[in-house]
């Protein structure tokens, strides 16, 4: 007997160490599940939840913690989802799908959902992996080669024809040839200037700015910038107003903003009116400067201005098109301000103009 219970206290002591290392395990494995990024869920043979991680609650917009048993369809109210379940289930085979889930505020869901054993039969667990904002950049991707290939096309179709009409006949006529030559030369230039600000932008968003930062000079930049526009501002006869300039430093890219305030300054010329006004300030304010360029041009409806800093946006395209420009004028504003730790925002009225206001850090 006494040999016995010594077995039998060594056989316990050994389950007591099984269980308490699959514990730990479980713990572990649980602990990790939970910190996943992507959404894990485990539902039985009978469609109720058996084990549902933060990440997917919280896409669906359920609160935590998700109780054990729950049905499938009160977690996630999707038609496909529940489709997608049974079929691993009932045949036993891992499914790979990709799909939008209404519940989850319309976002899309690569899914990979396998064979799960349970104490109650086959089940199964889906891992939902959210590529919404891969769909997002694939789509600018699309819309980014759509819009360069327009903006080459039709330039590049002027001068295609311009240049079919000089080479059968009308080289010899000169009353009309000089002006076919300066369609080709303007269609040039645009499609310079495009692939100008291509290359600027691309920089930009590739790696920020070349080069080291150092004291810039806002009146300086603001003063070579204006006397640069001093001719475009004449020919629009449009006036421009130098309000008070403070002398203050920032820490930045000088001829990069220099670039930038040269942007904002031409579009307030060019979608101005005759007789029109452009107001220019800069002030010191709470460690910041704040560059104010003001008109009181044709103005950007409201619905527009959410997106004038996206490449290629135009509010109105035949006027742009008309003035010159390319459609990422605003874009490389925004990207320079913003690697100089800087922000900008605009504020617009249609047919009453536009403020756009620059804030930088000043140096301590």
């Amino acid at each position: 007997m006494a040999a016995l219970e010594r077995s039998i206290s060594a056989v316990a002591r050994e389950i007591r160490r099984v269980v308490d290392n699959l514990k730990v395990e479980v713990a572990r494995r649980e602990a990790i599940l939970r910190s996943m990024a992507e959404g894990v869920l485990a539902v039985d043979r009978n469609l109720r939840v058996v084990f549902c991680n933060d990440a997917l609650t919280r896409a669906v917009g359920m609160h935590a913690p998700v109780p054990d048993g729950l049905p499938l369809l009160e977690l996630i109210r999707d038609s496909e989802v529940l489709t997608i379940v049974e079929q691993v289930i009932a045949r036993g085979e891992s499914v790979k799908r990709s799909l939008k889930i209404g519940a989850a505020r319309g976002r899309s869901f690569e899914i990979y959902a396998s064979p799960l054993g349970t104490s109650t039969g086959r089940g199964a667990i889906a891992i939902f992996h959210d590529i919404t904002d891969l769909e997002r950049l694939e789509q600018v991707r699309k819309d980014f080669i759509a819009n360069v290939s327009h903006e080459m096309r039709t330039p590049l179709a002027s001068i295609v024809a311009c240049a079919d009409t000089l080479l059968n006949g009308a080289l010899e006529e000169p009353p009309d040839n000089r002006r076919f030559v300066d369609i080709i030369m303007s269609n040039a230039s645009r499609i310079n200037n495009i692939s100008a600000d291509l290359l600027i932008l691309t920089e930009l968003e590739s790696g920020g700015i070349p080069g080291q930062m150092e004291p810039v000079s806002i009146r300086e930049v603001l003063e070579t910038a204006l006397r640069t526009l001093e001719h475009e501002a004449r020919t629009g006869s449009v006036n421009v107003v130098t309000e008070s300039i403070d002398d203050v430093f920032v820490n930045g890219f000088k001829f990069r903003l220099e670039q930038a305030l040269l942007n904002l300054l031409s579009n307030a010329i060019k979608f101005n009116r005759p007789g029109g006004d452009v107001r220019v300030r800069a002030s010191r304010s709470d460690g910041h400067v704040r560059i104010v360029v003001a008109d009181n041009g044709i103005g950007i409806p409201s619905q527009d201005l959410p997106r004038i800093f996206e490449r290629f946006y135009r509010v109105d395209k035949a006027r742009s098109r008309q003035v010159g420009g390319t459609g990422l004028g605003l874009s490389i504003v925004k990207h320079v301000i913003e690697a100089m730790n800087g922000n900008i925002d605009a504020e617009s009225q249609l047919g009453r103009g536009s403020v756009f206001t620059v804030t930088l850090p000043l140096i301590q």
